[in-house]
């Protein structure tokens, strides 16, 4: 008997991040949904309207290299549970899920953006550095908003 390992290598890469929050699903679901909170910690959102397939923009100040748009469409919403978009910049797309899993202390957050290209290295590092930044600001947010 010969065994053949015919696993393909993987075409993409995900960035993962888990949060143990002190606050309730509707707390955090809440800085995950409402455009005032969402503009604090993560971006300015435009027109997101919060129903599967709806199509929505953040808008930062333009960077060098970026010309602060993120194009995104609704993929999933469970409220208090799961939220899912696309997250397209100039040729990168990928998948941003949130998911919300009630905890005796609080709420687990799991945020994975998927979709990399092996050849988005770079892109990877910056996305991972952002949601690193990021994810500090949504702690603090949650921190001082009732």
């Amino acid at each position: 008997m010969t065994l053949a390992d015919k696993t393909a290598p993987s075409q993409t890469e995900s960035i993962s991040f888990e949060f143990d929050l002190h606050h309730s699903p509707e707390k955090v679901w809440r800085a995950l949904t409402d455009p005032v909170l969402l503009a604090e910690w993560l971006l300015p959102v435009v027109d997101p309207k919060l129903e599967p397939g709806a199509a929505f923009t953040f808008k930062a100040q333009p960077q060098p290299g970026w010309d602060g748009i993120v194009n995104c469409r609704f993929l999933e919403i469970e409220a208090y549970r799961k939220l899912s978009y696309t997250w397209v910049v100039g040729d990168i797309d990928t998948v941003v899920t949130f998911t919300l899993t009630p905890t005796a202390s609080g709420t687990r957050l799991s945020l994975v953006q998927s979709g990399f290209k092996p050849d988005q290295k770079q892109n990877f590092a910056g996305a991972r550095y952002g949601w690193k930044m990021m994810g500090g600001k949504l702690v603090d947010l949650l921190a001082r908003i009732p």
